[in-house]
């Protein structure tokens, strides 16, 4: 009987996991200091928040989360902070249709409470009350940006 080698089998089955979540970048600017602390008025506060991801290999991706919170009083910046978060997925045996949409919607729902506790102890080790970002709907923001885009790419019959 001849021997064979014996291969490890790849798994058939569609696969996704968590292979590294780190921060790609965080940046914290606090312009108008130390004035801007002896200020007792409430801020207006603008939250920005953008996704990327792309293939660093066949099967793995790299996803980042940019989320960007700048506080106001009136014309003056209070602080504004920007936390990079970043992920590296492996993703295989999903239909290739499906794939953005695990990008666009399950990678920045697992990197945005990492990122919110970057924003949040970056704001507060500034001296100012820690910034609690609410939960945010990457489905709901995938659809409106995959719909903008349709919409943009579609000609106009006139």
């Amino acid at each position: 009987m001849a021997e064979e080698a014996v291969q490890p089998q790849q798994p058939t089955g569609p696969v996704f996991s968590i292979e590294k979540i780190y921060v790609k970048d965080l940046s914290l600017e606090v312009p108008n200091a130390p004035e801007i602390f002896l200020t007792r008025e409430n801020p207006t506060v603008q939250i920005q928040l953008q996704t990327e991801g792309k293939a660093v290999q066949e099967g793995v991706y790299d996803v980042t989360l940019t989320v960007t919170v700048t506080a106001k009083i009136e014309e003056k910046t209070m602080f504004l902070v920007e936390v990079r978060q970043a992920g590296i997925f492996q993703i295989r045996n999903v239909p290739t249709e499906d794939v953005q949409p695990i990008l666009g919607i399950a990678c920045p729902t697992i990197l945005f409470p990492y990122a919110r506790e970057s924003v949040s102890d970056a704001v507060n080790r500034a001296g100012f009350p820690p910034v609690v970002l609410a939960p945010v709907n990457f489905e709901s923001i995938y659809q409106q940006r995959t719909q903008a885009a349709e919409g943009q790419s579609s000609p106009t019959v006139q």
